[in-house]
């Protein structure tokens, strides 16, 4: 399905972007074997909170949130990348994973996005990207620039 551009439909409406996708995923109670799944299980450092790898090792997790979203009236979806970056990612050794926690989050919004689009309510995808947990600054002391 072609969408119409989001622009035009902005001129017509307000449109809807989905919720907080770490409150949601919260309330599964995911447990560290869950982050992990087959594929990290001999992982050297603890994954548990790492809600991005959650795109490879629980898509069906991911998929089942944004539907509700969707479900729940959302236009846009916003991927599963909060902090698929590769500072963020250094903190669980994972940052060399980034590009492809990034294309299989994209995959999975689209996916989500295609099956709830129709002609009168195309669904979109948009980019997530949270700040990291480091800062940078000049100073020794960040609370004395």
């Amino acid at each position: 399905m072609i969408k119409p551009d989001i622009r035009k439909i902005l001129e017509e409406r307000v449109l809807v972007l989905d919720g907080a996708m770490g409150t949601m995923i919260q309330r599964y109670k995911l447990s560290e074997a869950d982050f992990r799944g087959d594929r990290f299980k001999d992982w050297p450092s603890s994954l548990r909170g790492n809600n991005d790898l959650l795109c490879l090792t629980k898509p069906e997790t991911i998929a089942e949130i944004h539907e509700a979203f969707l479900t729940a009236g959302a236009d846009i979806l916003e991927t599963n990348t909060f902090n698929a970056t590769s500072i963020s990612q250094s903190d669980y050794g994972t940052q060399d994973l980034v590009r492809e926690i990034n294309r299989e989050a994209a995959k999975i919004a689209v996916n989500a996005a295609a099956k709830f689009s129709t002609p009168q309510k195309p669904r979109y995808v948009a980019g997530s990207i949270g700040p990291t947990n480091k800062t940078c600054s000049m100073s020794p002391d960040v609370n004395d620039p």
